[in-house]
Parts: structure tokens; C-alpha cells; sequence
């Protein structure tokens, strides 16, 4: 399943979707709004995109994944638009017959999502100030989501 939304991120919901009867494993990852990027704090942050493009690289990415890895689900919310902090920015919950499979799936999912789908992320810094921060560029915020 792959959503991208205006709304606030449904955690059981995704959880119910990755749901399956032979998964060991079921793996969830939220993208967290955090307040302080490389010492410099945040106010909130604004999503944008092309759906028909982002839908399109996600949908390949979890065929893709599907392909690394014995996946029985694999769902994938991506949020739009105005984001305070602590809000979820993306969830990817992936189910698996064992746990590894399930780990390694999720990291390479938002490690992959991170650097490839064109979502854009604007950063609203407590200054006043803005900045556009683009898919696949080295960010002040490497390392995280």
C-alpha cells in the first residue's frame, strides 16, 4: 500500500495493513518532525510534491523491496503539506516470516525513499527563516529522517 496524505498518519491503520497470519516480524518506522537540526531549531516543516511522480518511484520501491526480501506487506504513507513538530512525516511498516528480513526492508526502504522519490522537504526555522531541502542531497540532517 502506498498513501500519500494531507492528514495525520494512522499508525494502527498501517499496522493492520502490514498485518498477515504468517508474518513473525512486523517493522514500523515513523519519520518524526524533531526540533533541532544540527543545533538549529525548527518550527516546522512543509511537504510538497508531484503525487503522480512520487507514487510512481514509491510503487517501484516496493516492488523492488519485494524482490530483496520475503515481504508479506509492505506499506508506505507519506505525509504532505504543514507539519509541527513531533508530527510523523512518513510511516513504511513492513511484515516478514523473520524479523531480519523485516529490519534490513525498512532501512533500505527510507534510507531509498529518502534519496530518490521527489518529495520536498521546507524547513521553517524558529528565525523566521526557510530553507527547500531536496531528495538525494546531503543535508544537514543526515543520518536521520
Amino acid at each position: 500500500m502506498i498513501q500519500l496524505t494531507n492528514e495525520q498518519i494512522d499508525t494502527q491503520q498501517i499496522l493492520a495493513a502490514a498485518a498477515h497470519p504468517h508474518a513473525g516480524a512486523v517493522v514500523l518506522f515513523l519519520g518524526v518532525t524533531r526540533q533541532l537540526t544540527a543545533g538549529r531549531e525548527t518550527a516546522s516543516l512543509d511537504y510538497e510534491c508531484y503525487p503522480e511522480m512520487a507514487t510512481k518511484k514509491l510503487v517501484e520501491l516496493e516492488v523492488e523491496a519485494r524482490a530483496k526480501w520475503p515481504l508479506l506487506q509492505c506499506v508506505i504513507v507519506h505525509r504532505l503539506g504543514h507539519l509541527e513538530i513531533s508530527e510523523a512525516s512518513i510511516a513504511i511498516a513492513v511484515s516478514s516470516p523473520h524479523r531480519g528480513a523485516a529490519f534490513e526492508a525498512g532501512q533500505w526502504l527510507i534510507d531509498t525513499i529518502k534519496e530518490v522519490v521527489p518529495i520536498w522537504k521546507q524547513e521553517n526555522w524558529q528565525d523566521g527563516s526557510s530553507e527547500w531541502v531536496h531528495p538525494g542531497t546531503p543535508g544537514k540532517d543526515t543520518g536521520t529522517t
